[in-house]
Order: structure tokens, then C-alpha cells, then sequence
């Protein structure tokens, strides 16, 4: 009787939660449908979503009540009755993202604040001695003063990150293996995401695409005084590998050492046959549709003989478009604000999720 009653109990949980995931991934349409459309009907809503009109006026008031969507004026009437219309509270609440880094011996961060669909409230960067987790903190704790509304905040390292740490080698010293994300989950209460740089910036590329169809991409860094790097996405998402070390092109057996790469750019040409190698590599892996190649290293004139030396390997049917991307930062503050404002919506609706 005892089983029976145990059974019974597990059975009728397991349908409130799903019930609950379900209200969650509904309200997570009926958003998204809203931000698309700028401006929206119940039933105008209910066409995106295929959720019922009754449903969608459900959640809608609901909504309305947090403050998240907005009550505007009355549609226009066209015979009938005039349809309620309703808009997206894109400045319901704020994300913080920040951009930590140190190339050329100066340790830098870069914040913006943006709204709900990405824009920009506040932008900037700055100089800093040292970065540690005492001074993230600060920074935090400063933007959160400006703007009380800040629900989630992203940061950016140049290093690999697991489960929230900082594993490995990271330009940033202070923060190999420190569990940045949790520690600051527990200061500041907020949804928090810590992620790798590469991955951002391939996502930002990938997103200002704007493909049709879902792709395979990569981004690759060749940086004058850090290890190479890159981001790869496959059928738009954000591949990171069984302990997020995917992307790490610095360790394929090139035979040649960083500081080799940093000489051979100084010698017209030489590096061209170093960088094809890892070119060929990513292609026969993934097979993408573009390369993005970024960096101190690579330079635009450079572009035609990457390519001849690459069809030397790849036949030219499986090339895909390499292009020179000089400055990427803003492809990754895109990326960095898109995971932030993504933290914010139900964990079920992984389909929409990139990384």
C-alpha cells in the first residue's frame, strides 16, 4: 500500500512539474513572439506562438501585471470591434555584461548595460592595475548602484571555463580556477554567466550573419602575445566540447611554438603555411561555411595566399568563405549581451539557446 501511495505521489509531482515547464516555455513564446512583432493582438500572437487566443490573453494579463508587457492603444478598427494591443517592456529590467582581458601588458575592462532586446544604456571601458576577483566585484557592485534594475549579469574571460570556473591557463592570473560564477551568484543573488571569450565572439559573428538556415562556423584568433583560440559553432550553436575545450586550435600538433608564429609574421609570408595548417584542420572537421580569421597575426594581404594554400589540401568544392575580421569586439559584446539576456529565460527552451 505503502509502494502504491509512494508511486502515486512521484507520479502526480512529475505532472505539476511538467505543467509548470510548460506554462514557463509558453510565456517564453508568448515573448518572444511579442518582441518580434513590436507590437501585438492576442490573436496576432496566437498565429506565431499556436498557442490559443484564450491562453494567450492568460498569460498576457499575467504579464501585464509584473510589468513586463505594456497595454497600448486600441488597434484601429476595421468593421469590428477595436483589438486590445499590447507591447514588450524591453526596460522591465537591464543585464550587465562585462569584457575582462590583458594583451600587451594592460589589463582592461569593458562593460555595457542594455536593455532586454539588446540595447545599449550605458557603454564603456576602463584602465585598470590589476584584475581581481575583490575589483569585479567593485564593478559590479558600481553598476548595480546606476542601475537597480540589473537582472543577470555576463562576463567574458580569456580562458577556458567549466561549469563556472576557470580552468587552465588564463591571461588574467588571479582567476585560474576560481569559481567566478558561483562566488558571485552567492554576493550578488543575480543570474550570473561566465564564459569563454572565443565562444562569444564566434556567436556575435555568427548572429550579424543572419543565415537563413542554420550554419557551421568558426572564428579563429591569431593574437601577437597570447595563445591562438577560436570559437566554433555547428548548426548555430556554440560547440564546447565535454569539458568546454573545443576551439582549443593552440594545442593541434603544429610543431610550431607561439613564439615561432609571433617571428614567422615578421617575415613576409612565412606565416601563411602555420595558419593554412590549422585552416585545413577546422574545415575537415566541421566543414563551415565561414571562416573568420582575427588577430595582431593575420593581415587582409594575406587572404589570397591563405586560401591557394588551402585548396592545396581542400578541394575547392568544401572551401568555405575566409574573411579577415580586424576588429571583433563588437561580434563580442553582441554574443556577451545575447547568453546574458538568454540566462533570463526558461532553461527548457534549450532550442533557442546557443550557448
Amino acid at each position: 500500500m505503502c509502494l502504491a501511495k509512494d508511486l502515486e505521489r512521484k507520479s502526480m509531482n512529475q505532472a505539476i512539474s511538467n505543467t509548470t515547464r510548460i506554462k514557463h516555455i509558453n510565456v517564453e513564446l508568448v515573448k518572444d513572439a511579442l518582441i518580434e512583432l513590436v507590437f501585438g493582438t492576442k490573436q496576432s500572437i496566437s498565429n506565431i506562438t499556436g498557442l490559443s487566443v484564450a491562453t494567450c490573453g492568460n498569460i498576457l494579463n499575467e504579464l501585464i501585471e509584473s510589468g513586463e508587457v505594456i497595454e497600448i492603444d486600441l488597434e484601429q478598427p476595421s468593421g469590428g470591434r477595436p483589438a486590445r494591443r499590447f507591447m514588450y517592456n524591453a526596460n522591465y529590467s537591464y543585464v550587465a555584461c562585462i569584457d575582462l582581458s590583458y594583451e600587451q601588458e594592460i589589463y582592461k575592462i569593458a562593460y555595457a548595460v542594455t536593455n532586454l532586446v539588446g540595447e545599449i544604456i550605458e557603454e564603456n571601458s576602463v584602465i585598470v592595475d590589476n584584475i581581481t576577483y575583490q575589483s569585479i566585484v567593485h564593478h559590479i557592485d558600481r553598476l548595480i548602484a546606476n542601475y537597480k534594475i540589473i537582472k543577470a549579469i555576463g562576463i567574458g574571460v580569456p580562458a577556458v571555463v567549466y561549469e563556472g570556473v576557470v580552468v587552465g591557463e588564463c591571461d588574467i592570473k588571479n582567476l585560474t580556477n576560481f569559481p567566478l560564477e558561483k562566488e558571485l551568484r552567492l554576493v550578488f543573488g543575480k543570474e550570473i554567466i561566465v564564459e569563454n571569450d572565443m565562444n562569444l565572439k564566434a556567436l556575435g559573428f555568427y548572429r550579424k550573419q543572419k543565415y537563413d538556415n542554420d550554419q557551421n562556423i568558426a572564428v579563429i584568433n591569431f593574437p601577437k602575445d597570447k595563445c591562438l583560440g577560436s570559437g566554433v559553432i555547428v548548426g548555430g550553436h556554440v560547440v564546447k566540447g565535454n569539458t568546454n575545450f573545443a576551439g582549443e586550435v593552440s594545442y593541434l600538433p603544429l610543431d610550431v611554438p607561439q613564439e615561432q608564429l609571433v617571428y614567422e609574421h615578421n617575415k613576409d609570408g612565412c606565416l601563411v603555411p602555420s595558419v593554412v595548417k590549422i585552416i585545413t584542420s577546422v574545415i575537415a572537421v566541421i566543414n563551415p561555411a565561414t571562416i573568420a580569421l582575427t588577430g595582431e597575426l593575420v593581415k587582409s594581404d594575406m587572404l589570397e595566399d591563405i586560401f591557394n594554400g588551402c585548396l592545396e589540401i581542400i578541394p575547392r568544392e568544401h572551401m568555405p568563405e575566409i574573411i579577415i575580421r580586424e576588429n571583433i569586439q563588437d561580434d563580442y559584446i553582441n554574443g556577451l549581451v545575447s547568453v546574458t539576456i538568454e540566462s533570463l529565460t526558461c532553461d527548457v527552451q534549450m532550442v533557442k539557446k546557443r550557448i
